[in-house]
């Protein structure tokens, strides 16, 4: 059997898209591959050191599987996860000394580890933008969706709207960390210019934790709108009730790796509204109104539609669940643990 240890410095604190994909992946490989993290908590500067000079340390010869983002960049003998490369892309969305390291790293890692592993074949491309000498090694596969994102019944919709305070059970529900990229403060100048249209009792409910500071400058908004209700972080198990109950789930942001949350808000009957750009188009494909998420007149456009238009978002809604289906935690761990056994074999 193939001796796998996976690196889990990433892992704590609230659950990001990235540390769910590591979490949902070790669930399913179970005593397949073995976990390797500090014996504390590092992050920042700490972490990094960690992982480049005392994980290698640790590997007694063993394939390595970073699944996130990161790695010790002199082991060879590992698979790397990239799910985006923001750090290249966008680095001025980003810490300048967190974005330095990642510029530094990708590419002395991409190089050396035996295979890259991209979510999407939008990823993949960017990848290549940088690094077309790495074409034979990167390998797509795409991220699933947990069997406990269907619809949820009126009970459970209104017990998880309840614990959120959200003042009404109409109402659209955009997930996403408070980040330059999530694109939420056009969202927000989008709903500015509708809310007088719809029905007084609609409500955009506003839904994830601040990006950490370390990595992403703190975005804030001067003043709201009227009937937007900022949640702030979303216990994990409210999230399929959440999406169940929404009429709508704009995910406009202008960069992503792959896109969870629209795919969640599919498997439960929720239309997303999300941008034209990165991987979302293919995510999402005909089961949801895509806008150029730098439009906010092309955002309220969409918005309003899905909130006038009962016969589309049932049609759509039809097709996300559909749609949903496709995408498996157990494709995504089949297809993941055929590359590291490969890896391992060479």
């Amino acid at each position: 059997m193939t001796d796998v240890l996976v690196n889990t410095r990433i892992l704590g604190g609230h659950t990001t898209g990235v540390q769910r994909y590591a979490l949902e992946l070790l669930a399913r490989l179970g005593n397949q591959v073995h976990a390797v993290a500090p014996t504390k908590p590092r992050h920042g500067v700490n972490g990094h050191l960690w992982e480049q000079f005392v994980l290698p340390s640790k590997l007694d010869g063993r394939l390595l599987w970073s699944p996130s983002n990161t790695g010790p960049w002199m082991v060879e003998r590992q698979v790397v996860t990239l799910h985006d490369v923001v750090p290249i892309d966008h680095p001025e969305w980003l810490n300048p000394r967190f974005a330095a390291w990642y510029q530094f790293l990708t590419p002395k890692l991409v190089r050396r580890v035996r295979s890259v592993i991209t979510v999407s074949l939008a990823t993949r491309e960017r990848i290549l933008h940088y690094f077309p000498d790495v074409e034979a090694k990167i390998e797509v596969v795409h991220i699933g969706v947990d069997q406990r994102f269907y619809e949820r019944d009126a009970s459970e919709k209104e017990t998880a709207r309840q614990k959120l305070g959200i003042p009404s059970p109409h109402y659209v529900f955009a997930l996403g960390s408070l980040e330059p990229r999530k694109n939420l403060s056009r969202l927000l100048q989008a709903w500015a210019r509708i809310e007088h249209r719809v029905p007084d009792d609609v409500w955009l409910v506003l839904a994830g934790a601040h990006g950490k500071k370390l990595v992403f400058g703190d975005v804030s908004f001067e003043s709201l709108p009227p009937r937007v209700h900022l949640s702030g972080y979303v216990p994990d198990e409210l999230l399929p009730a959440l999406y169940s109950g929404a009429i709508a789930s704009p995910y406009l942001s202008v960069y992503e790796g792959f896109g969870l949350p629209p795919l969640e808000a599919m498997a439960c009957g929720s239309p997303p509204l999300t941008g034209d750009r990165t991987s979302l188009p293919e995510v999402v494909g005909d089961a949801g109104v895509m806008v150029d998420p730098f439009d906010v007149d092309a955002i309220a456009d969409g918005l309003l539609r899905l909130i006038e238009d009962q016969s589309l978002r049932v049609l759509l809604s039809a097709r996300g669940i559909v749609r949903a289906k496709a995408f498996t935690w157990e494709k995504t761990v089949a297809e993941t643990w055929s590359i590291l056994e490969r890896a391992s074999q060479r």
